[in-house]
């Protein structure tokens, strides 16, 4: 869920405090701006509203799914 994916993000940006690092957290801080926006939200209820209607729904949401993508978080 986005609510995960934030958590994951903020815990990460935490971690980066080097100065080549703060490109970065500045990118990361975005993606988290549009994981907020009401557009994103509204486009991921569009997403999973049609993903159900074909069966095709996964148990990994698709925001937590791309934060450990990036993250490299172990799997469940």
């Amino acid at each position: 869920d986005t609510d995960r994916a934030l958590m994951l993000l903020e815990e990460y940006c935490k971690k980066l405090r080097k100065p080549e690092e703060q490109q970065l957290k500045k990118a990361i801080r975005t993606v988290m701006g549009i994981f907020k926006s009401s557009l994103f939200q509204a486009l991921l209820g569009s997403f999973k509203k049609k993903a159900t209607r074909h069966g095709t729904t996964s148990h990994t949401s698709l925001p937590a799914a791309l934060a450990c993508d990036v993250l490299g978080c172990p799997k469940d």
